[in-house]
């Protein structure tokens, strides 16, 4: 791979850091006209809330739950993504130019740019698993075998297709898809939301080990924590914590980018409220809500991941024709966001190796999605989620930590490789990735909340290693903004 790291003789700077331009005041407009339904429709995804439930509530109760999602929600938008929206705005430059205060000139187009378009096929991937999925099993399907395999090539390659040359399409269409997931949760709390009070964390137990404080749930591959420990409940909802941050880590980064279509600090602010705080409220706290009243009634029963699904309540519920529209529904709300990861990808990658052709590098990445949906490695959401959290969490610490001590500013490029933000995220990303470990060696180190751990140890360690003077120099910079509106 090779870096655009190209200067010219009159400046240090590299060359796509002096081709930058801020989003100019006139081209900016209110918060509930971008960034508040932009965000609330990633949290609309049915991939986010279908099986959230899963993350605690059967040995955490509907309360701990609950409160996982309250205080999940709150971190996603104060630390995560709350000085990413404000230095966006402040600056009107995109997160690979912001990026480089914290990780250098050249340090940047790697982190956070070049990962940024890497995990997007992460998420394509998840998505053509999940989509997938859901469209053979709206048609009546298994989806396993030959219709499932075929499906994941054709949905893949035409979401990278799209993102390459007709995303601006899709933006139109997608404005009004995110209403069929809505709808579906609202029909899911009528269904089963009045049920929820007498639900009850109560798993059939067969073999208890108090000294290790383990019980075996019947029917469960692995032990889950004794719930006679007092330790249990928090734990639980410690799950749902690192669950909903590991999904939004890479998209409160991304606030950035989002930010920088605001005209204020306002707008930063409401935006979040309303399409972040607001929406994991409702879409993580509705499917929870919802999975409790199913488990009470007996719709819903067993400790795998499909005893805690909305779509699986439904489909005991509903008549087999309206499950089928709503999963086929859940479906097409989905492509955009598969399109959208392929042109921030498209992007990423544009910026960083400006020499490649655009149809190679997304299509080698859309290749390696299809693989991963196909032997549905994909599938396992807590590690993706995880390996993205422990990814981003300690890159956005450190940005927070270096926009703290510049007194809430913008501080410019820094020359290079700037030490203190690559070995803050290093070091978050180590903490991050423990849990992770397990699936590569065997090696099991339960870390709660991992990705905020992770993002705790990014934004220290940038701090210790700033005062102590390992930042490399700020180069002199010009075309940023830095409006005085908070």
């Amino acid at each position: 791979m090779a870096l655009d790291t190209s200067t010219t003789a009159s400046s240090p700077l590299p060359t796509y850091l002096q081709a930058a331009k801020p989003n100019p005041p006139s081209n900016r407009a209110p918060w509930y006209t971008n960034t508040a339904p932009t965000f609330a429709g990633i949290f609309l995804w049915f991939v986010f809330w279908d099986s959230i439930a899963s993350n605690g509530l059967d040995i955490g109760g509907l309360e701990m739950a609950l409160a996982g999602v309250m205080v999940g929600s709150l971190i996603c938008y104060l630390l995560f993504y709350l000085v990413p929206g404000m230095l966006g705005m402040k600056t009107g430059l995109p997160l690979y130019i912001v990026g480089t205060s914290t990780f250098g000139s050249i340090g940047g187009l790697l982190m956070p740019g070049f990962l940024m378009g890497l995990l997007q096929f992460g998420w394509l991937a998840v998505n053509t698993c999940y989509s997938s999925q859901a469209l053979l099993k709206g048609f009546g399907l298994n989806a396993t075998g030959p219709a499932y395999y075929v499906l994941c090539v054709a949905w893949a390659a035409s979401a990278a297709f799209v993102g390459l040359k007709g995303v601006q399409y899709v933006a139109k269409v997608a404005t009004f898809l995110p209403l069929i997931p809505l709808a579906v949760l609202i029909l899911a709390l009528i269904n089963f939301a009045g049920s929820a009070g007498s639900y009850h964390a109560a798993p059939q137990m067969k073999k208890v080990n108090f000294n290790e404080m383990e019980v075996k749930v019947a029917g469960a591959d692995n032990p889950l924590p004794n719930l006679e420990s007092p330790f249990v409940p928090w734990l639980a909802m410690l799950g749902m914590v690192g669950h909903i941050v590991g999904f939004f880590a890479t998209a409160g980064a991304a606030g950035v980018d989002f930010g920088m279509s605001n005209r204020d600090g306002r707008d930063v602010r409401w935006g979040g409220i309303a399409g972040i705080l607001i929406a994991i409220i409702f879409t993580a706290g509705a499917a929870v809500i919802t999975v409790a009243g199913a488990r009470a009634l007996g719709v819903l029963q067993g400790p795998d991941v499909d005893g805690f699904k909305v779509t699986n309540a439904l489909e005991q519920k509903l008549d087999k024709t309206v499950f089928s529209a709503i999963m086929i529904g859940l479906t097409l709300a989905a492509f955009p966001g598969a399109c959208f990861s392929s042109f921030i990808a498209a992007n990423s990658f544009k910026t960083v190796m400006p020499q490649v052709n655009s149809f190679v590098s997304v299509g080698l990445g859309a290749l390696v999605s299809i693989i991963l949906a196909v032997t549905r490695v994909a599938e396992n959401l807590p590690a993706v989620f995880n390996i993205i959290g422990a990814s981003f969490g300690p890159i956005c610490g450190a940005m927070c930590a270096d926009y703290l001590i510049a007194r809430r500013k913008w501080t410019g490029p820094r020359a290079g490789f700037n030490p203190a933000g690559w070995i803050a995220w290093l070091l978050g990303f180590v903490v991050g990735i423990l849990p992770n470990l397990f699936n590569f060696a065997q090696i099991k180190i339960e870390v709660p909340a991992a990705p905020v751990l992770a993002f705790v140890v990014g934004y220290f360690v940038y701090f210790l290693m700033a005062k102590a003077g390992m930042r490399s120099r700020v180069l002199p910079y010009g075309p940023a903004q830095q409006p005085q509106t908070t």
